[in-house]
């Protein structure tokens, strides 16, 4: 069986990263955002996407907003915290002979910090969005990863904290899980 984790939610906890960047800025969460999704093309989605990274989303705010981005505020202000109940489970899936896999929704500075950190460590492969050119929901998401995989959908649970994205695996039959708690997903695993 192939077990598909998301990262943000699941494996790490919120770090709440665009309301400390919208601080650092001096600007709150809903003006930042506005900056973001302005002039049909949304900064995140295409850093989630891959389409851009650090640098050029940076330089863009700054045309956008004239405000002047010290640093890559994504990168140093990341800082998640590992959920240690998930880590366990994936260790002990691993345990049992299943192939273990990340596939999140993340932008190039917040998966260098992954990397840092060694959060991917505990997976047989990591599939982030930005290096895919694709973000969950869309299913050609969980797509590539099955092909990649070599697996097909019923052979696959994927287990991610938001409702959206749970619902787009299961359209395509993979089992799909929404986390909540770890000692709920254990269960949910009929892990002991």
């Amino acid at each position: 069986m192939l077990y598909i984790f998301d990262m943000g939610g699941v494996v790490t906890s919120d770090a709440n990263a665009p309301v400390k960047v919208a601080s650092a800025l001096g600007l709150t969460l809903e003006q930042f955002m506005q900056i973001c999704k302005a002039e049909d093309k949304d900064l995140l989605e295409l850093c989630s996407n891959g389409v851009i990274g650090a640098k050029e989303f940076w330089s863009l705010f700054e045309q956008r907003s004239k405000i002047h981005a010290k640093t890559d505020w994504w990168h140093a202000l990341f800082h998640p915290i590992l959920n240690e109940g998930t880590v366990s489970i994936i260790k002990k899936l691993k345990e049992q002979g299943h192939r273990v896999i990340c596939g999140t929704n993340t932008m190039q500075s917040h998966y260098l910090n992954h990397l840092e950190r060694g959060d991917y460590s505990f997976f047989d492969q990591t599939y982030a969005s930005c290096l895919m050119g694709i973000s969950k929901p869309d299913p050609l998401f969980w797509q590539i990863i099955l092909q990649a995989e070599e697996t097909s959908a019923k052979d696959a649970v994927f287990i991610d904290d938001r409702i959206e994205n749970v619902e787009g695996a299961a359209t395509l039959g993979i089992r799909a899980i929404r986390f909540t708690t770890a000692k709920n997903l254990k269960e949910e695993l009929h892990l002991e």
